[in-house]
Parts: C-alpha cells; structure tokens; sequence
C-alpha cells in the first residue's frame, strides 16, 4: 500500500505531545514538589538555613508557622553557627568588610532607642552589643543589651551599691556565646577606694548580671594593683581576660574565680599593653610589635585552649612594605605613645574566616580604614574618614555579628 504525504503528516501529528498537557503536567510537578518542601520542616529548615539574614527576617512574615519555624532555638542556634561578620561598627557608624557587595546593608547606623544622651558601644559578643549612655554623669548612665540584627534590646538594671558604687565603676563587659552561655551575662568591677597596706594596691568588687535570673551577684572582693587596666576585657571560652601588664587575669564564670592569665615574652620584657586583644571565630587573639630600626614585625599571637601560653599564628613583616605609614620609625612611634590619638596606626580588628587562609586584619592608618589579607599581603581601602570626630577611633571600633538569637 503506497503511503502519500498526507498520512506522514498526520502520524507526525500524532506522535507530537500535546503543549497545553506538557505544561500542565510540568507545573504539577513543581506544585507538587514545593508542596513537598513546604510541608517538610527539616527541607525547609536546611534551605533557610543557607539564606542571608535579611531574607530571614523577611519571611517570618509569610505564615505564623514560618514565623514559628524561624524562632525556634535549634534554627536560631545552627544559624549563628556560621559566625558571619560583615563588618564593623565605628562610632555607631556601620563599615562593611566588603566593598564590592553592592547590596544594602541592615543598617547605617545604630539608633536602637531614645536615651536623651546618646548611646555608644561598650564591646561587641558573638552577635550582641553592650552599649551605655554616652554623655552624662558616670553614675547616671543606663547600659544595653542589643541584638543589632533583630534590633531586640534590653536595659540592664543599676549596678548595686547606689551611686558611690556607679561612680567607681571600672569595667563592664559582656560574655554571651549561643551553646555555652546561652543566658547573657554582663560582668561589672567596682573599686572600693580602699588600698590594703600596699599604697599600690586597691580593693575591688566584682558583680554579676544574668538574664536568666535579672538578678546582680555580689563576688568577693579581690586585690589589683593600682594601675591595673580593666578596660580591654574579652569574653573567650567561658571566661572574660584581662592582658594588664600588672594583673593579667582571667575571670572563670563557671566557677566565679579570677585565675592567672600568662602574657608572651615580648610583653613581659617591655611592660607595653598589647596593640590589639580580641576573639574571633572561638580564637582568642593578642597583637605586638617586635624589633627596632629596619626589622620590625607585627607579631599575632593566639591563646592555647587550656590557657597555657600564647602561640605565634601570624607574623607580619612590616619593613618589607614600601608604604610610608609603614616606616620603621612610624612604628616606633606607635609603640612609645600608643595611646595618643596621633599615631600612625591602631589595629581595629583580626577577623578569622572558616578557610584560614582567608583571615584578615582591620587597620585605622591615618585617616583611612583599610583591610590586610594575610593570605597575599595585600590592603583594601574600606573606608576613608572625613569627619573629624572619626580621626581618633581607639577602642571605638566593635565588630558586627549576625546573629538570630533573642532574648
């Protein structure tokens, strides 16, 4: 039988598939596996999980059971397992670390409340801020605990002891951490005023305030020398250090006790404060100088998890860098007046990465915030500094963590 042209066609036609029925069944499908995901907690919760934190905000407003979802503790916990550090806060000034991310940031600047006289940062901790009044009487001043993030803060209430314990307040500091501190904890040192028989010698109260009970607790007095320095306290592994030249110490909140806390040989030759104290993704961190003339290093040192010694992790070769804020003599001159607000540089930040290799330093040199990579030696300018109350930012700067957790 001969087959014409006419009957090719129509068996074509035949075994062509049907558009409409191809999309149809196409969009079944994908109704049927979001179906899947969204009636599956554990699918969604390790999507979510992957998402930026601003995406996060956003959709607890899709549904009460995505609110829910996204306020559980275990999502809150694995999420602020990642540690992610955007970038710094000056001044209340918000300076991301990476400038060529063009998308917005939560925020510009950080204004949480209306105190009547202003709010500064005290010290940053795994995702919160300490902040207190910034002007007025020491005694009057209220102090914060803010998630940044959430925007979620809570007042601490007054330090016991009315206002001759307010006005002789020494410290204050966090220590949060979301799997072993989980309740945040603000640590105050008062000084009594009152010396023992050595005129160097003072005594001092420590007092601790827990969320968990919103309580203060007394500690006992302790004796520190005249010229300790409680200002530069970090909160690292269950405890808050202290690298005073005269008392270094560490403060174990798991049994309320203040230990020894040992210093590297450079500090202990040369009776200097280190040039940068910090922690940074479970490591805590100490900076100095070493060398004179033509060889001078920045030398970054890390503390052993048992508290035993300090450990060199990185050594940067300063003279090798044909920069004039660089020059052997600006760094001689940092070391003899670290303090002043004239110094050439001030080591803002060390921020640590999950890939080693992508560690960074955060340094103010002159009017410029720049950022060191340790991987290639190489410096980006993040932030140039017009504002003149900007210039001198020593113990101004406090990193940001995004963080979930809630209080």
């Amino acid at each position: 039988m001969a087959i014409t042209r006419s009957k090719i066609r129509k068996t074509r036609n035949a075994l062509k598939p049907c558009p409409q029925a191809s999309t149809t069944d196409s969009d079944h499908q994908l109704t049927s596996s979001a179906a899947r995901i969204g009636s599956s907690d554990d699918i969604l919760t390790e999507i979510l999980l992957r998402l930026p934190v601003i995406f996060i905000l956003k959709f607890k407003s899709v549904s009460k059971h995505w609110e829910w979802l996204l306020s559980q503790p275990h999502f809150t916990l694995r999420h602020d397992k990642l540690q992610i550090s955007p970038g710094l806060f000056v001044r209340n000034n918000y300076i991301p670390f990476d400038v060529e991310d063009r998308s917005p940031p939560l925020f510009r600047i950080l204004d949480f409340c209306s105190d009547l006289n202003g709010v500064k940062i005290v010290q940053s901790c795994n995702g919160l801020l300490l902040c207190c009044s910034d002007r007025g009487r020491i005694r009057d001043r209220k102090y914060y605990v803010v998630n940044p993030t959430t925007k979620q803060f809570a007042i601490v209430p007054p330090v016991p002891g009315g206002d001759n314990a307010r006005n002789m307040i020494c410290f204050v500091g966090l220590a949060f951490h979301q799997e072993t501190c989980p309740h945040y904890k603000v640590v105050c040192i008062v000084s009594s005023n009152i010396t023992k028989p050595d005129p160097l010698e003072y005594l001092s109260l420590i007092q601790i305030y827990s969320s968990e009970t919103r309580e203060w607790k007394t500690n006992n007095h302790f004796c520190s020398h005249r010229y300790s320095d409680f200002r530069n306290g970090v909160y690292w592994n269950g405890a808050i250090y202290w690298p005073s030249v005269y008392n270094p110490w560490y403060f174990d909140l798991n049994i309320e006790k203040l230990q020894d806390l040992p210093l590297p040989l450079s500090m202990r030759e040369n009776c200097f404060p280190p040039i940068y104290f910090g922690e940074s993704r479970g490591h805590l961190h100490l900076m100095d100088t070493v060398g004179h003339g033509s060889d001078t290093y920045l030398i970054m040192y890390e503390m052993s998890a048992d508290h035993s010694e300090w450990f060199v992790k990185y050594t940067v070769e300063l003279h090798k860098y044909d920069i004039p804020f660089f020059h052997p003599h600006m760094i001689n001159s940092y070391w003899r007046y670290w303090r002043s607000s004239n110094c050439p540089f001030e080591v803002l930040d060390v921020v640590r990465d999950e890939k080693e290799e992508d560690a960074f330093i955060v340094l103010k040199i002159l009017q410029s915030i720049v950022r060191y990579n340790l991987r290639d030696n190489s410096f980006q300018t993040l932030f140039n500094m017009t504002d003149e109350s900007l210039r001198s930012i020593y113990k101004d700067a406090h990193r940001y963590i995004q963080s979930l957790t809630s209080f």
